[in-house]
C-alpha cells in the first residue's frame, strides 16, 4: 500500500524542517559509535569500580570487548499500581540475557511520579517538570559507560517520555521499553464517570465517592482507562520500541513474563557486537515520531503527547509542530472508544485486537511508514502480529484475526467511529490550543458564551457550588502554564463541568494549563499558548468577556474589538511565592522552561 500522500507531505516537510538539528544530532551519535565498548579503553581502576560487585562470570566477561552489557534502568517504585510488578524484572532481564551470552547491570532508578494521586494537590505542580527530571537520571545512569544497549523499565505519563529523551542523549546505544502490563477491569468507567458527577453535585459522600475509586483502581497494574499511561504504551509500540504486542498484556501472568525475557535476549542482537545494530537515535526518525502522531489521533488518545511527542522529537534533532498534528488529524480517521471516549478500557481494546489489529488497519491504508525500524524487526509490518506462549514457554507471535473483535471498541479503517482523528488544534486573537474532540459530541463542540476568569482551579469549584455558574460560560482558567506553576492536570474540573453540560448548559473551559487523558465531553481548549505568565492573550480576557471556541473549524476567539482588547493591561499573576512540597526546588525549571507549543521542556 503507498503511503497517503498528506501523510509522505507532512514527513518531508518535518525531514526538511530538521535537517540541520538532524544532521548535528546524528553525527555526534555515530562519532560516539566509532569509540566501541567504552568500557575497554577505560583505565584499569575505572573498570574494576565498573564490575566490583558482580559475580565471577560477569567479572570475567566484562573484563573483555566480545561480551554485551546492558544497562536497566526502572522506574519501579511499589506505591505506583503501574510500576509495582516492575519489582522482579531486573533478576528476570539478568537471568535471560545471562543465559543468552551476555551481562546486565542495574545502571540506575529514576522518580516515577503519579498524576492520580497528586490530581489537585501542590504535588501536581511538579508533574511535567519530573518528566525531564528523569531524562537527566536516565543520562546520569548511562553516563558510566558501561553499557553497549540498556531496557528502559517504565509505563506511567511523564515517565516513559523522560526515559526516551535521557536514551536519545545516548543515541548510540540501542534501546527496548519494557512495559508492565494493566491491572484487570473494575467497575465499569461508565459507572465511575456517574458517580464522580454525583459527588460534584453534592448528591454522595465521600465513602461513596471513594469506594468507587477503589473498585476501579484496585491492583498492581496500569490504570485500564486509556489516559496519558497507555496512551505512553501504544506509542512505544508503534514507534517500534516495544516488541510487538507487548504493551497490554497483564501483569502476574507467564505471558508478561516471557515478553520480558524475549526482550532482554532481543536487545543483545541490537547492540553494535551483533549484526542487527539499531541505535535508538536513529530508530526513531521522522518516520517513527510521524506514525506516532498517527497512531494517537486514531485512538483519541493523551493530549498530553502534544506536549511529549515534540519534546521526544527535540532530543533527537527533529522539530515536530503541532500544525503537523494538526494537518494528519484532518486525514486519519478514529478507530477506537476508549475511556474518556467511550466506556470500554485497553482490556477490551487488547481483547479486540488490539495493537496488531490497529497497526495492521493503518498500514493497509497507508496511514503508517511501514519501513520504519523497529526493534522487533526490519519494519513495522512485524508488528502486525500478537504474541502468545510457545510450547517451550517462550513467546511466539502469530497473525490475528482480519476483523475486529468488537466494533463498538475497535474499527477498521472503512468503518470508523469518526472520518478525522481524536485531536484538533485550534487557534485565534487567544493563541493556539489543543481540543480533544474524540469524546465531545459534535453539538458540543462549538459554543460562544461569556467568559467566566478564574487563575486557580479551586475558585472554578468554589463558584460551581455557589451556583454561580448555573448557565452558558466559557470558563478561563490562567496562569496554569509551564512557566506559571509548572502546567498542572486540571482533572477535577472535569466533573462540576459536566455537570453545567448535563444541565443543558453551554459550557467549555478554555485553560494554558492541561487535561490530558482525564479531557472528557465537555470542550476543553488546553495548553494555550502562549501563556498568560509569557505575556499570552488570556491575561486580557475579562469576566463577561464572549468567547469562541469552535473545535471543528478550528478558532479560539475572545470577541473584543481588537484595539480594545490589544489596548488592554493584563491581570493577574502567576504565584509570587512558589514554595512547599519540593517546589522551591523547580524555581530554576520554571524560568528556564519552554512554551508548550515547543514540549514544554527546560533543554533548548
Amino acid at each position: 500500500m503507498a503511503v497517503h500522500p498528506v501523510l509522505e507531505r507532512v514527513t518531508r516537510r518535518v525531514v526538511e524542517r530538521s535537517a540541520g538539528r538532524r544532521g548535528a544530532y546524528l553525527g555526534r551519535i555515530r562519532e560516539a559509535r566509532t569509540q566501541g565498548p567504552v568500557r575497554s579503553g577505560m583505565g584499569c581502576a575505572n573498570l574494576a569500580h565498573g564490575f566490583a560487585a558482580c559475580g565471577v562470570q560477569d567479572k570475567l566477561w566484562l573484563r573483555g570487548n566480545a561480551t554485551p552489557n546492558i544497562a536497566i534502568v526502572s522506574a519501579y517504585n511499589d506505591m505506583l499500581s503501574a510500576h509495582q510488578p516492575l519489582k522482579d524484572y531486573p533478576d528476570l532481564i539478568k537471568a535471560a540475557i545471562r543465559a543468552a551470552g551476555g551481562t546486565a547491570q542495574f545502571a540506575g532508578g529514576v522518580p516515577a511520579m503519579c498524576d492520580g494521586i497528586t490530581q489537585g494537590r501542590a504535588g501536581m505542580e511538579l508533574s511535567l517538570f519530573s518528566r525531564d527530571v528523569i531524562a537527566m537520571a536516565t543520562a546520569v545512569a548511562l553516563s558510566h559507560e558501561m553499557f553497549d544497549g540498556a531496557l528502559m523499565l517504565g509505563v506511567c505519563d511523564k515517565i516513559v517520555p523522560g526515559l526516551v529523551i535521557g536514551a536519545l542523549s545516548f543515541g548510540h546505544l540501542p534501546v527496548i521499553l519494557v512495559p508492565a502490563g494493566p491491572m484487570a477491569s473494575g467497575l465499569p468507567n461508565g459507572e465511575k464517570a456517574k458517580v464522580r458527577k454525583r459527588f460534584a453535585a453534592g448528591e454522595i459522600g465521600r465513602d461513596a465517592l471513594l469506594a468507587a475509586e477503589a473498585a476501579s483502581y484496585h491492583s498492581p497494574g496500569t490504570c485500564t482507562f486509556y489516559g496519558t499511561a497507555n496512551s505512553n504504551q501504544l506509542l512505544m509500540e508503534v514507534m517500534g520500541l516495544h516488541l510487538p504486542g507487548a504493551s497490554f498484556v497483564p501483569p502476574g501472568t507467564r505471558l508478561r513474563d516471557a515478553l520480558t525475557e524475549a526482550a532482554a535476549r532481543r536487545v543483545l542482537k541490537l547492540t553494535d557486537l551483533a549484526e542487527e545494530y539499531t541505535p535508538i537515535g536513529e530508530l526513531l526518525d521522522e518516520r517513527a515520531f510521524v506514525n506516532g502522531v498517527v497512531a494517537l489521533l486514531a485512538t483519541g488518545g493523551s493530549t498530553n503527547h502534544t506536549l511529549h511527542l515534540v519534546a521526544m522529537a527535540s532530543a533527537a534533532g527533529i522539530e515536530l509542530t503541532w500544525d503537523d498534528f494538526d494537518e494528519l488529524s484532518k486525514v486519519t480517521p478514529l478507530l477506537t472508544r476508549l475511556y474518556p471516549n467511550g466506556t470500554a478500557d485497553v482490556n477490551h481494546f487488547h481483547a479486540a485486537g488490539g495493537t496488531a489489529f490497529l497497526i495492521g488497519a493503518l498500514l493497509d491504508a497507508g496511514l503508517l511508514h511501514e519501513d520504519a525500524r523497529t526493534v522487533g524487526g526490519d519494519t513495522l509490518a512485524t508488528y502486525r502480529r500478537a504474541p502468545e506462549l510457545g510450547s517451550d514457554g517462550r513467546a511466539v507471535w502469530r497473525d490475528v484475526p482480519p476483523e475486529s473483535g468488537d466494533l463498538g471498541v475497535l474499527r477498521p479503517v472503512d468503518e470508523p467511529f469518526d472520518t478525522h482523528g481524536g485531536l484538533h488544534t485550534v487557534r485565534g486573537n487567544l493563541g493556539r490550543a489543543v481540543v480533544k474532540v474524540s469524546a465531545v459530541r459534535s453539538e458540543h463542540r462549538t459554543i460562544e458564551a461569556p467568559a467566566r476568569v478564574f487563575e486557580t482551579q479551586e475558585a472554578l469549584q468554589e463558584a460551581f457550588a455557589a451556583g454561580e455558574l448555573d448557565r452558558d460560560v466559557v470558563a478561563v482558567v490562567r496562569y496554569q502554564g509551564p512557566r506559571a506553576n509548572g502546567m498542572p492536570e486540571l482533572h477535577r474540573l472535569t466533573p462540576p463541568l459536566s455537570v453545567l453540560q448535563d444541565r443543558g448548559h453551554r459550557v467549555a473551559l478554555v485553560t494554558d494549563g492541561r487535561m490530558s487523558g482525564a479531557s472528557g465531553a465537555v470542550p476543553a481548549a488546553i495548553h494555550v499558548s502562549p501563556e498568560a505568565a509569557a505575556g499570552g492573550a488570556l491575561a486580557r480576557v475579562r469576566d463577561g468577556d464572549v468567547v469562541r471556541l469552535d473545535a471543528d473549524k478550528g478558532l479560539l476567539e475572545v470577541l473584543v474589538p481588537d484595539e480594545e482588547f490589544a489596548a488592554r493591561e493584563p491581570e493577574g499573576a502567576a504565584p509570587v511565592e512558589w514554595a512547599g512540597t519540593g517546589r522551591e526546588l523547580f524555581e530554576s525549571f520554571r524560568s528556564a522552561v519552554g512554551p508548550a507549543e515547543r514540549g514544554a521542556g527546560v533543554f533548548a
